[in-house]
C-alpha cells in the first residue's frame, strides 16, 4: 500500500561534527548537486533527519522551512514526485524549526503528529538534568557524570573473569569500589563477552544474589544487577538491588517487565545485535548505525512504557561493543549528543573493550586502562550521565578532570 502521510517516519537529531560530514548526508538524501552547493554553508545550526516521508507530504516541508527562513533538503526526484518517497533534512536554527512545527500543528497528512515529535526532541535535546527514581531513591543526573563500578561474579567474563567468584572477595570489591568513587555498584553472575554462553537460572542467582544482600546492608551506593533474566532479577530486588541493567532492553524474557515495574527498579535498556553467542559472528552492517540504535532504543522505550515502567525508571545504552565493528563503536562515541532525543539518561559501557585493544596494541583486556580512560574522557565530554567501568579509581579521576573541562 502506498504511503499517505508522515506518522510514520523515522525522525532523529543528526550531529554533523564537520562539513564532511554535513556533504555526507545531503549525498545519502540525493540532493541536486547545486542543492548541495547552497545547502551546505546553512547547516551549521540544527539538523534533523525524516526517513521515508511521501514526496507530497515533503514538498509541503520544505515550502514551511523556507517560509520560516529555513531550509529542506530532499532528493532530486521529490519536487516532481517522480519518485515515491524521500529523506528530507530540515535545515535551521532551533528557533526556526520550532516555528515551522507550531505551523504544522493543524497540517493534515500527518504532519500534526510529525509537529509533535519535532517539538519533543527539541525539547530532549535542550534537556541537562533528569530524575531517575528507583524504589529507595531519586538519583539526580546531568549534575556530574556517575561511575557505574563493574563487578562480574564470574569464572569467564573478558576482564576480571575468576576474580571474584568466591562471595568475601566479591562483597570486598564491592565495598571497596564504594570507597574508590563508585556511584552505582554493577553485579553481574553471567558473562556477556563475544562468544559466551548462557548459563542456568539457579546458578546465576547463587554467584549473586547473596553479594547483592550483604552489599545492600553494607554500601549506601545502589546496586544494579547485570541480567536478563525475571527470576534472577526478582530475587535480586528483593535482596537490596534497585537497577536491572538488561542487555537485552527485556527482549529475551517478557517477564522481567512485570518484575521490574512492580518493584519501581529502575531498568538500562541497552541495544544488542543477536544474542552474546553470536553478536560478533557474520557481517555486522547497519544501515546507519547510531539512526539504527536510536530507532531501535526508541522502540524499546515505548515497549517498557507499554509494560508499566515509567519513564523515569529508564536509561538507555547504545551497547557499544555488543553486535558492533570497531568503526561502529568510534561512530557511537562520537555521536553519543544524538542520543539526547530520546530524552532519557545515557550510560556507555567501554570499559577495557576490544576495540581500544585494537586501537591501542593491547590484547590483554587488564592492560587497556589507558586507552578506556581515554573513551572515558570522550564519553563525558559529548555527553553520557553514566560511564560503566571496571577501574573505578583510575576513572573517577578521569570523569573529574574530564568534568571539569566541559563546566569550565
Amino acid at each position: 500500500m502506498k504511503k499517505e502521510d508522515a506518522k510514520n517516519c523515522s525522525l532523529r537529531c543528526l550531529d554533523l561534527t564537520s562539513p564532511a560530514e554535513a556533504l555526507d548526508a545531503l549525498k545519502r538524501v540525493g540532493v541536486d548537486p547545486y542543492g548541495i552547493e547552497a545547502m551546505l554553508p546553512k547547516m551549521s545550526g540544527l539538523n534533523l533527519l525524516l526517513t521515508g516521508v511521501p514526496c507530497k507530504v515533503a514538498n509541503i516541508i520544505k515550502q514551511e522551512m523556507l517560509a520560516v527562513g529555513g531550509d529542506a533538503a530532499v532528493c532530486r526526484g521529490s519536487v516532481a514526485c517522480s519518485v515515491p518517497e524521500t529523506d528530507v533534512i530540515l535545515i535551521g536554527t532551533e528557533k526556526q524549526i520550532g516555528r515551522f512545527a507550531a505551523k504544522l500543528a493543524a497540517q493534515p497528512f500527518g504532519l500534526k503528529e510529525l509537529a509533535e515529535a519535532v517539538t519533543a526532541l527539541i525539547a530532549n535535546r535542550g534537556r541537562e538534568l533528569h530524575l531517575l527514581k528507583t524504589a529507595q531513591r531519586d538519583i539526580i543526573l546531568g549534575e556530574r557524570p556517575l561511575i557505574m563500578g563493574i563487578l562480574n561474579v564470574t569464572p569467564d567474563s573478558f576482564s576480571d573473569g575468576g576474580k571474584y567468584m568466591a562471595e568475601d572477595a566479591a562483597v570486598e570489591r564491592g565495598i571497596r569500589m564504594v570507597e574508590e568513587g563508585a556511584d552505582i555498584v554493577d553485579i553481574g553472575g553471567e558473562s556477556t563477552r563475544p562468544g559466551a554462553s548462557p548459563v542456568s537460572v539457579k546458578e546465576e542467582r547463587a554467584r549473586i544474589v547473596p553479594v547483592i544482600r550483604r552489599l545492600a546492608a553494607e554500601i549506601g551506593a545502589p546496586i544494579s544487577v547485570d541480567t536478563t533474566k525475571a527470576a534472577v532479577a526478582a530475587e535480586a530486588l528483593e535482596a537490596g538491588a534497585e537497577i536491572v541493567n538488561d542487555i537485552s532492553a527485556l527482549r529475551f524474557d517478557r517477564r522481567i517487565s512485570k518484575i521490574i515495574a512492580d518493584a519501581e527498579a529502575a531498568v538500562v535498556l541497552m541495544h544488542m545485535r543477536g544474542t552474546p553467542a553470536d553478536m560478533q559472528k557474520g557481517k555486522i552492517a547497519y544501515t546507519s548505525v547510531v539512526g539504527d540504535i536510536v530507532a531501535f532504543l526508541r522502540e524499546r522505550i515505548a515497549f517498557a512504557a507499554g509494560h508499566g515502567i515509567d519513564a523515569g525508571h529508564m536509561m538507555v545504552d547504545p551497547g557499544i561493543g555488543f553486535g558492533k565493528t570497531p568503526a561502529d563503536n568510534l561512530k557511537l562515541l562520537k555521536h553519543l549528543p544524538e542520543f539526547r532525543v530520546l530524552g532519557l539518561p545515557v550510560v556507555t559501557g567501554i570499559s577495557r573493550k576490544a576495540f581500544i585493544g585494537r586501537i591501542t596494541g593491547e590484547e590483554e583486556a587488564a592492560d587497556r586502562d589507558a586507552g578506556t580512560a581515554a573513551a572515558v574522557a570522550a564519553s563525558v565530554l559529548y555527553g553520557s550521565h553514566v560511564v560503566r567501568v571496571h577501574n573505578v579509581a583510575m576513572m573517577r579521576k578521569v570523569v573529574d578532570v574530564a568534568q571539569a573541562i566541559l563546566k569550565a
